[in-house]
């Protein structure tokens, strides 16, 4: 398969690199200058967990090929779309009028409603997942994280899985991923973007994430900070699942005690997260930008979040 991955983010270049091991030809679109800025090699530092649940440390230099125009004639299959969220809107638009033949993977997380890419992408080529990757460039050229063995998948609307959704199902278990799908895919991205505006604040208010993840106490407030935004989720439309239901009921302390388990130093999540904070433009994604669009929407639709609302002064005004 010939694929475009659009922009040579973290995301995209970790399963960049997974797919054209698997013998699919891979390009990164780049902005006009980006490609000298670049350079023509990524020092990849990154944990492969396909066959080792710990991953398995890759480490080496590899050549990418990257192009700064885009015609509407082209000849990719796929599309993969992994950027900064509050980039997407931008780079939708621009790719409207060049999508061509090809299938679009929206491989992003998404607080706007699906319907809103759908009205401004052909709804027949889009195909919705999402990443189990992290990590940050620490450099132009080096990038460190991981990917896990799993990655999502799942349906906006219709649950009939069609022949494009179908086709990127196989090309990714090709490269040796297992995929985790969900039927309501949307709520699925609403109530990860909100756990990630739980974390960010929390992040934010104790002076970054490692002090979050290493503290039973602060994870506990992660999922209370969580528990309140649940029901914007289900004013915007979503659903919240019975396991979520569940968990969020549970008292704060326990699921933050599982969490801090999870995310223990030399653990695979905590070593694909660590990186991050070294990239500073995804760090700012990371921090600023999930809680101010959740409390933005919570405002807008009249929902009271009186904990994000208390902490603003970290992420309000921040450009």
């Amino acid at each position: 398969m010939k694929i475009l991955m659009f922009g040579r983010g973290v995301i995209a270049t970790q399963y960049a690199w997974a797919l054209e091991k698997s013998g699919n030809k891979v390009d990164f679109y780049v902005r006009p200058g980006r490609a000298v800025q670049y350079g023509s090699t990524v020092n990849l530092e990154i944990f492969d967990a396909r066959e080792n649940k710990k991953g398995t440390l890759v480490k080496g230099k590899w050549p990418i090929t990257m192009r700064e125009e885009l015609e509407a004639n082209h000849d990719y299959d796929l599309i993969i779309v992994s950027v900064n969220h509050n980039q997407l809107d931008e780079v939708i638009r621009f790719i409207a009028s060049r999508v061509g033949k090809a299938t679009v993977l929206m491989f992003n997380n998404l607080w706007v409603d699906p319907k809103e890419v759908e009205s401004l992408l052909p709804k027949n080529q889009l195909v919705w997942g999402f990443p189990g990757a992290g990590g940050g460039y620490t450099s132009f050229d080096t990038l460190k994280g991981g990917f896990m063995k799993s990655i999502f998948m799942g349906f906006v609307g219709d649950t009939t899985a069609t022949l494009r959704y179908k086709n990127v199902r196989t090309l990714f278990e090709k490269a040796n991923f297992t995929i985790s799908e969900k039927k309501d895919f949307r709520s699925w991205l609403w109530f990860h973007f909100a756990f990630n505006a739980g974390l960010s604040t929390q992040a934010l208010k104790v002076g970054g994430f490692d002090r979050v993840f290493d503290s039973t106490d602060n994870l506990k407030q992660v999922i209370l900070l969580v528990r309140e935004i649940l029901p914007l989720i289900r004013e915007k439309g979503g659903k919240t699942s019975l396991g979520t239901i569940l968990l969020m009921h549970l008292p704060a302390r326990l699921p933050g005690f599982v969490l801090k388990l999870a995310m223990a130093k030399g653990n695979l999540p905590r070593s694909i997260m660590e990186p991050m904070s070294d990239d500073a433009h995804l760090y700012h994604d990371a921090t600023y930008s999930f809680p101010r669009d959740v409390l933005t929407d919570g405002r807008r639709l009249g929902v009271p979040l009186p904990r994000l609302e208390a902490s603003k002064a970290l992420f309000q005004g921040k450009n």
